[in-house]
């Protein structure tokens, strides 16, 4: 399996961040696996992708966060971060753009779960939101 082009020939998405973890082997691994178990306990139904070439996305009524990694941060980044409210401060990183916002973890940093997984949640009910205005402006059909 090739993870950093993102062909796994025939690999679930899944199996492709499985594979990303165990392939980083320090403490990145360790952290993604954690926001990785974190975003599955604040979305249990949470649909995991692997798209542009080996980047971990979660999604819920649209995208709710991909997982990149480097050599010194894993971030974490909200596709519509500019619009949720962050009452705990999460977001330390893409503070300037309009739409995305992100979270870098740096090696040792202490993650807080009930913070993340409620900023969680708020990424899956603003995208609820969005879909449920989509529906409201489509004409009825007869």
């Amino acid at each position: 399996m090739d993870s950093k082009s993102g062909s796994g020939a025939g690999a679930t998405p899944s199996q492709l961040i499985d594979a990303k973890i165990k392939e980083l082997g320090d403490w990145r691994g360790e952290t993604l696996a954690r926001v990785r178990s974190l975003i599955k306990q604040a979305v249990p139904e949470v649909i995991e992708e692997w798209k542009w070439r080996g980047v971990p996305v979660w999604e819920h009524a649209g995208i709710i966060c991909t997982g990149e990694t480097y050599k010194s941060v894993v971030k974490l980044t909200f596709a519509k971060g500019a619009s949720l409210e962050d009452p705990s401060g999460l977001f330390n990183s893409s503070l300037e753009g309009n739409t995305r916002r992100a979270i870098d973890f740096r090696e040792g940093d202490k993650i807080d779960e009930d913070a993340l997984k409620t900023l969680i949640g708020a990424a899956v009910a603003f995208n609820m939101s969005v879909l449920a205005a989509r529906a409201q402006k489509r004409p009825k059909r007869a």
